[in-house]
């Protein structure tokens, strides 16, 4: 047998594995740096933006938009049908501040309203789960109308037993 015959066959070399590392830290270097970039505003940012931002945080909270003027709770006697005898609310109304004053003035004309409302309501009425917004929505609008426009802005439901 000659040379030529028998030549030895040699294993493919393997590739290095060094440009697939290089890509790799490339890759998370590159999205580190723009994560970096986006969220410190250099890219897609608004500069003023930035600036404020830190600027807000060395200066005292702002006033309260709105206050809060609590309602009495109130017990409504109901029909003697079904075991259910009184209904117990207590809410809180959601005013501008500049307006505390003056509904906590007619106060007791919004007790009144809502009063008169719970006691014409149906006791099937406020025994359904889903009718508890409805009835919200309507005394908020009744509440509005005795204290004028703008001066409530919400009707927040604090409790509301029927016993």
């Amino acid at each position: 047998m000659t040379a030529d015959a028998d030549p030895q066959e040699e294993p493919p070399r393997k590739g290095s594995k060094i440009p697939l590392f290089l890509g790799m830290f490339l890759a998370i270097l590159g999205g580190g740096g723009g994560y970096f970039a986006v969220q410190s505003g250099l890219l897609f940012g608004d500069a003023e933006k930035v600036e404020s931002d830190h600027s807000a945080d060395t200066h005292t909270p702002a006033k309260p938009t709105v206050s809060f003027v609590a309602i009495d709770p109130l017990v409504i006697s109901l029909p003697s049908s079904g075991g259910r005898e009184h209904l117990r609310f207590a809410a809180q109304l959601e005013v501008p501040p500049d307006y505390v004053d003056e509904v906590e003035a007619i106060k007791p004309r919004i007790v009144d309203v809502l009063n008169g409302y719970l006691r014409a309501v149906e006791l099937a009425e406020l025994e359904d789960p889903t009718a508890l917004v409805r009835l919200r929505s309507q005394m908020l609008r009744r509440v509005q109308v005795v204290a004028g426009k703008g001066r409530v802005g919400d009707l927040l439901i604090m409790e509301f037993v029927l016993s």
